[in-house]
């Protein structure tokens, strides 16, 4: 499945990178939930608040990250969180009227199964 993996880089910036998850991979899960609301905070750039993917089933978004580059999500495509620290990144809704998400949020040293298949930016 498609996937982008925010990722904190050395400078202590948000980027990102694209890739994969395979599909027959289980991801262990602490717990999940269903979001359609969207919190203040997120409209302003944040940081990731834990590891987590995020699985967008409606809506269309441009996710910004801090160093300048920006990526497309939209319905099926799998957002692994991992910017937990800087300043993070932003989103914006470009399609559709609300940002439909399934958060699933495993133990913080889960693997995440992410396979690179190019480089951010």
């Amino acid at each position: 499945m498609k996937a982008f993996k925010l990722i904190n880089t050395a400078g202590g910036l948000c980027s990102f990178q694209e890739g994969i998850i395979p599909e027959v991979e289980h991801l262990p899960a602490a717990h999940f939930f269903v979001q359609h609301h969207i919190e203040k905070y997120e409209l302003r750039p944040h940081p990731a608040p834990r590891y987590q993917f995020v699985v967008t089933l409606k809506g269309k978004l441009r996710f910004s990250v801090s160093d300048g580059s920006t990526f497309i999500i939209e319905p099926g495509i799998i957002l692994v969180a991992k910017d937990l620290a800087g300043p993070g990144h932003t989103w914006e809704l470009i399609e559709g009227d609300e940002w439909l998400r399934i958060y699933i949020v495993p133990p913080a040293d889960a693997p995440d199964h992410f396979i690179e298949t190019a480089q951010g930016k």
